[in-house]
């Protein structure tokens, strides 16, 4: 490519997404300047010793990186996407043995008084391997070779981060299955993960066998939608609901289920005599690993995970067990700071809780705490529609792209900024666990910023050289 074209490429860069990044990158400046703001000292940006002087710092190296990833040919990243992805692998494996712990996870490399956390680096490094491999002629993601080297290419971090151990990033690199459902992995996979995933929460919040009282209900319920005289079946199904739900009540859950079990039996035997036996065998093949699944998953909750563990998802299904000064104290304070911005804020650099320091973790996990303060709800609207308009653009560059190379990588960009979006925000709210993962381009945190640039930049290059593709 000559460099008549490169120059012509640069004038081509999708503004829009370049204003909204660097717009976050401007908010999250400003909110981790309030949090660390010091009245007799407030010109300290250029500190090295305080959060913001450090923070300034990474936002001039991650404007190089960005100028070199704009700079570098696209082609470069599909040529050594591999390559890439094994050196943010020896990097993961080595901080094992040679990083350094900080609350309980060895995740970080010390160098020269700054942190460097490999994990966030290999989230762009499988993106770029992701999308080398989707585009690649010999894959075909519905085919069960293609999906194991996929799901290998994902679960190889999780492992990786998981040994640290850093439980939130790891969590993390699940958004590829976006990615891999844009490529084509079947719809059916997602439904039973959905599926597993609610029978596992059931399985936290309920005793196991009201959760299989429940499937009992529901699976013959879905057999009576496919009777002609739905009406008569009906009435019986709210007759068998009624009288479970007041023997329950009643203490006699045993004998309910055991009532119920009969039930499903007896109009099994119905289906089966009307030669209907192949969706009879399914259900209850799906009733069955659906009731292990919910027993093991109380168990597992109840016998296996430690206590700091149990107290974290309780703090997220049932609060109501967890202590209000103990594992319930980040949760509560989060939720107050939000709340007492009300609809305006109290202003820039007004926020009295998050100058006391209410809110443990509040320039990382927790910076969204300080927008929801100083700038009240509005402020706090317009930070999610930042991003929700961040994700849409992304999307809308994604499918006009030619290569398939670009449109995998810029869904797998779009798929970690989406859950890390979501997960920060709803942990500060209590709608999610507190697993501890930043707010890209805000939260404090010069590898999580130098690693959301390299993927913003990337994507930058890749959509303005697309007509070359």
């Amino acid at each position: 490519m000559s460099n008549r074209q490169n120059v012509t490429n640069l004038g081509s860069l999708d503004w829009m997404t370049f204003s909204l990044y660097l717009s976050l990158i401007a908010v999250g400046w400003l909110m981790i300047y309030t949090v660390g703001y010091d009245k007799n000292d407030p010109t300290n940006i250029f500190d090295l010793d305080t959060t913001i002087g450090k923070q300034t710092l990474w936002i001039c190296i991650s404007a190089v990186v960005l100028l070199i990833t704009i700079i570098i040919d696209r082609t470069f990243w599909q040529t050594f996407g591999y390559l890439v992805y094994a050196i943010a692998m020896v990097l993961l494996l080595g901080v094992i043995f040679f990083g350094y712990e900080i609350k309980g996870a060895t995740s970080w490399y010390s160098l020269g008084g700054f942190s460097l956390q490999p994990s966030e680096l290999a989230k762009f490094a499988t993106c770029v391997a992701m999308a080398n491999f989707l585009s690649n002629y010999s894959t075909n993601i519905r085919d069960t070779r293609s999906q194991i080297i996929a799901i290998g290419l994902i679960a190889l971090p999780i492992f990786l981060v998981m040994l640290q151990p850093d439980a939130g990033s790891a969590i993390v690199f699940l958004s590829f299955f976006i990615v891999l459902y844009r490529a084509g992995l079947s719809s059916n996979l997602y439904i039973v993960g959905f599926v597993a995933s609610t029978l596992l929460i059931l399985g936290l919040i309920y005793d196991p066998p009201y959760v299989i009282l429940g499937l009992l209900i529901t699976g013959m319920a879905s057999l009576i939608f496919n009777e002609r005289q739905k009406l008569y079946w009906l009435l019986g199904l709210l007759a068998v609901i009624a009288i479970s739900i007041l023997g329950v009540n009643m203490g006699y859950l045993y004998p309910v289920l055991v009532l119920n079990v009969v039930l499903l039996s007896a109009y099994a035997f119905i289906q089966w005599r009307a030669k209907k036996n192949k969706s009879t065998q399914l259900l209850f093949t799906l009733l069955v690993v659906g009731g292990v699944f919910t027993f093991l998953a109380n168990f597992a909750f109840n016998n296996i995970l430690e206590k700091h563990q149990r107290e974290r998802i309780n703090v997220w299904l049932s609060p109501e067990k967890c202590d209000p000064r103990g594992a319930l104290y980040n949760v509560l304070q989060s939720k107050m700071t939000i709340g007492s911005g009300g609809l305006k804020g109290k202003g820039f650099l007004q926020g009295t809780m998050t100058k006391l320091n209410y809110v443990p973790e509040q320039s990382t996990d927790f910076i969204f705490c300080t927008v929801g303060e100083e700038q009240g709800l509005i402020g706090s609207i317009g930070i999610i529609g930042l991003f929700l308009l961040l994700l849409i653009r992304m999307t809308v560059i994604a499918e006009r792209q030619r290569a398939d190379f670009s449109r995998y990588y810029i869904y797998s960009v779009a798929g970690i900024i989406f859950i890390h979006f979501l997960i920060n925000i709803g942990m500060t709210m209590g709608l999610v666990p507190i697993i501890g993962i930043p707010l890209p381009f805000i939260s404090y945190g010069g590898s999580s910023l130098l690693g959301f640039t390299l993927m913003i930049g990337v994507l930058l290059k890749l959509d303005s050289d697309r007509l070359y593709a």
